[in-house]
């Protein structure tokens, strides 16, 4: 999809749920993904998507570019949506099938949401590294949670942080460098208290990281 076609197709789910349907299909599989990134859990991650686009849908008329990409306006509620689960454990009792029956919208092709789970259970079940690393974020308080999920999980830009987080560069710059800086000094004592290949860990254990952020 183009942005041109983006912006018709945005125009038009302002007065026509139905065509919400192809945001849905073309975004539910990336903002399922971030979802199960941030709290490692499918069942809770597929919650929060379902919650995400129920919002979306029900606030499509109040959104307007103005340079932000749409993409970037379902990151910061599914941000939004995340932070909400981790500050009370509780999620919003909204249904998927609630968001596809009452609106007319149809399920992404099953194939692509089916490999978006597999591909993140894999990381999660397959690769200790990853969710060793997704414990350690989840210890940092939420405004160092969002931005270094964004950053190493989502590999957003830094001017794509600012737009879903809705942060100056250098707000986000700075808690990146200190979020940065929190999540190595907790892993190295990690690995000090219970050794294991440094490599599993190194991206975080170098200064050279903080200093890329600087300039991404």
């Amino acid at each position: 999809m183009t942005a041109q076609q983006e912006t018709n197709i945005i125009a038009r789910a302002k007065d026509d749920p139905e065509a919400f349907g192809l945001l849905f299909e073309a975004y539910y599989e990336r903002i399922l993904g971030y979802a199960i990134r941030r709290t490692g859990q499918v069942a809770v991650a597929q919650d929060i998507a379902s919650e995400v686009f129920y919002r979306a849908l029900k606030h499509i008329q109040t959104y307007e570019s103005r340079g932000v990409p749409f993409c970037a306006w379902l990151y910061k509620i599914a941000t939004n949506e995340v932070n909400h689960y981790f500050r009370t454990r509780h999620l919003r009792p909204i249904s998927l099938d609630m968001l596809l029956d009452e609106h007319g919208i149809e399920y992404p092709d099953a194939t692509d949401v089916a490999n978006e789970l597999m591909d993140a259970e894999e990381k999660l079940e397959r690769h200790e590294a990853f969710l060793r690393l997704q414990r350690f974020i989840t210890t940092l308080p939420l405004k160092y949670q969002e931005v270094l999920a964004l950053r190493y999980f989502e590999h957003k830009r830094v001017s794509d942080i600012c737009d879903i987080v809705h942060k100056k560069m250098g707000t986000v710059k700075s808690l990146l460098t200190r979020g940065t800086e929190k999540l190595r000094v907790a892993i190295e004592a990690d690995l000090e208290r219970n050794p294991a290949p440094r490599t599993a860990m190194q991206p975080f254990s170098s200064p050279s990281v903080i200093k890329s952020e600087q300039s991404s």
